[in-house]
């Protein structure tokens, strides 16, 4: 990994005093300058500058609009309005920020899907998975909470239900519960604690980020293959190999992410959304949004309370323990025929467990709803460890050059093929 590294040596004597007091310069080129990545990342590795731009987005419009919107039961629907119809691209900020939510979990669950498809979360790297499912679930937290902040009937209801819950957690759910609502049910103290936790769990992604990225950077990047770098060749460094593919990409999921904000503002949201918040009056049909429907179809697929909250909760957990339960040698799924098929019937599962959290909880739905929950926990608790012991991986390349280039070919100082010649260049 160090065949690439260089040291930065500052130019200016401004610079040569700063970096002797405080080394960030340094710091800076060493980790996403002359990083050494590996030289046959795909598109998917992109995935990761796409979520840090979505969460310098979110905390970016999630500060304007606090600055507008007002913390109370009686004030949060009407200070919503205002924002969208009075303050000076209130309605954009506002668009940005709910359809960004939506965004982050688009991104991040490419990004979770990718990991366990190429073995991500293998030995050297659980610290990193790990963080990464600390990320995700913090992400949960404040995309809930601020799912009740505009207060209106699917945000005070599903406020209601999801601490409702809450409650059927042993010893200390009613102490969770109360310490939420402030109070003896959902209401003006209820409203200002989400308020304030919303505010500041962004804060505690970055900071999570910033130790995701740190252990990234100490093992260093997986990559399709699942091989780590041997030599220089199979690396490239950071900039501008993968900084121009990062910043392509951050700009291809901006475009998709307008088409929401300029073309589809709402679609993504729920048309109760829009009536002020009534205790009295009950929705027909109360659903959160749509990154949250696996989770809430996994939660009413059983009959005791207190169960769908511990298989709730466990099918986040259970990623944590991905690492241990994995008993293959080989890392990525490009290399076991068998676990791929099992891989795609995991996917299938999962958008269908996110269909089944839509409908009503009655007939047929209950029923695919628990076979596709008792898969979703056998494919870590079942699949996982015994398919590593028993399939036969297919032969691993030599290096991740010989995946790129092929058996036997080398690489010249180019960067192309030995033996091979740039096109000539054409008149013009």
């Amino acid at each position: 990994m160090s065949a690439h590294a260089t040291t930065y040596v500052p130019k200016s004597r401004f610079a040569k005093w700063f970096e002797a007091r405080l080394p960030i310069a340094g710091l800076i080129h060493s980790s996403f300058i002359a990083f050494p990545v590996p030289r046959n990342l795909n598109y998917f590795w992109t995935f990761g500058a796409i979520l840090m731009a979505m969460l310098g987005s979110q905390i970016i419009t999630g500060v304007w609009l606090a600055m507008h919107y007002q913390p109370s039961a009686t004030e949060a629907f009407n200070s919503v309005e205002h924002i969208m119809r009075d303050v000076n691209y209130g309605w954009l900020l506002r668009y940005m920020h709910a359809n960004g939510a939506s965004m982050f979990f688009i991104a991040v669950y490419a990004h979770m899907f990718r990991n366990l498809y190429y073995g991500s979360y293998k030995a050297p790297r659980e610290v990193l998975y790990i963080l990464g499912v600390i990320i995700y679930l913090l992400m949960m937290a404040t995309a809930f909470l601020g799912y009740t902040l505009p207060w209106g009937q699917m945000s005070f209801w599903g406020a209601t239900v999801i601490t409702n819950i809450l409650a059927a957690i042993p010893i200390v759910g009613d102490t969770i519960q109360s310490l939420l609502w402030g109070g003896y049910s959902v209401g003006n103290p209820t409203i200002n604690r989400f308020f304030s936790l919303h505010y500041l769990l962004p804060f505690m992604i970055a900071g999570v980020v910033v130790l995701h990225v740190w252990a990234l950077h100490v093992t260093g990047q997986n990559n399709p293959t699942g091989i780590p770098i041997k030599t220089g060749k199979d690396a490239v460094p950071f900039t501008p190999y993968a900084t121009i593919k990062d910043v392509f990409a951050v700009v291809v999921f901006f475009v998709f992410f307008a088409y929401w904000i300029f073309l589809q503002p709402n679609y993504l949201g729920h048309a109760d959304n829009y009536i002020p918040a009534n205790p009295a009056v009950t929705p027909a049909h109360i659903v959160p949004e749509w990154y949250f429907l696996p989770f809430y179809a996994i939660l009413r697929a059983v009959p005791d309370k207190l169960g769908g909250v511990i298989l709730m909760f466990g099918a986040v957990i259970i990623l944590a323990l991905a690492p241990w339960l994995d008993t293959s040698r080989v890392r990525s799924a490009n290399y076991r025929p068998i676990y791929r098929q099992f891989f795609w019937v995991f996917i299938f599962c999962c958008f269908l467990l996110g269909w089944l959290g839509s409908k009503p909880p009655e007939g047929g739905y209950v029923l695919a709803s628990r076979i596709a929950t008792f898969y979703y926990f056998a494919h870590f608790l079942i699949v996982m460890p015994l398919v590593g012991l028993f399939e036969t991986p297919k032969p691993l390349p030599g290096s991740i050059l010989e995946s790129v280039t092929g058996p036997g070919k080398q690489v010249g100082s180019s960067g192309m093929p030995a033996g091979a010649t740039a096109a000539p260049p054409t008149k013009g």
